[in-house]
């Protein structure tokens, strides 16, 4: 669960969820071309169909999040191919609640805009292995930093939610190692077979789009 149900936060923190969840869609799609758009949205589909798969530990549930992967193959059209992903799952599926996609959206696509940055730092290395490592580090960082941010929210609420932020946390554990390792080598992957579909490192002739 990197999601936080209806219900549970105040109405000024829905509202600011919102707000800055509405910003940073227009501040990061601001310049958006139309050859872009497949490619959101089949990130986006990716997103929607791997966070459905939830796999229960004790009173929460986990999934894969995937927000890495957006962060290194969309660069700062994460956060909206984020939103959008989440928005269809609380609209089609109650998955999160429909007055947290805000909160929700905020939570998972920092941490890709985040993942982003940390893949763009494999700039001006010349190592074969660059994208297999930097992918994975995005792709793990990418997932503890929405658990953090979740777990931090909830521990904010009160000491009724303290064991289950710190469960939160723990069961997020695995999802952090497997994105780590799957992530990394569908980095390295895409660079060997289709480079374009990876975000371009910054000053180098390497990678695309």
């Amino acid at each position: 669960m990197v999601h936080i149900s209806d219900g549970v936060l105040s109405p000024p923190i829905l509202a600011g969820g919102f707000l800055l969840a509405g910003a940073m869609i227009l501040l990061t799609l601001r310049d958006v071309k139309a050859e872009e758009v497949p490619k959101i949205s089949l990130i986006t589909a990716a997103i929607f169909v791997a966070s459905l798969v939830h796999f229960p530990v004790g009173p929460t549930s986990v999934h894969l999040v995937m927000n890495g992967l957006a962060g290194i193959l969309l660069g700062k059209r994460a956060f909206a191919s984020v939103a959008v992903a989440l928005t269809l799952q609380a609209v089609l599926f109650q998955h999160g609640g429909i007055s947290v996609i805000g909160v929700n959206a905020v939570n998972m696509g920092i941490p890709a805009l985040l993942a982003w940055q940390i893949f763009e730092g494999r700039r001006g290395l010349t190592s074969p292995k660059r994208e297999v490592v930097f992918g994975a580090v995005a792709g793990g960082f990418a997932v503890l930093g929405a658990t953090l941010i979740l777990s931090a929210e909830l521990l904010i609420l009160g000491e009724a939610f303290n064991e289950i932020a710190a469960l939160v946390l723990a069961a997020h554990v695995p999802i952090m190692l497997i994105e780590t390792a799957v992530i990394g080598l569908a980095a390295g992957f895409l660079q060997s077979v289709k480079p374009e579909m990876l975000i371009r490192a910054r000053g180098s002739g390497h990678g695309g789009a």
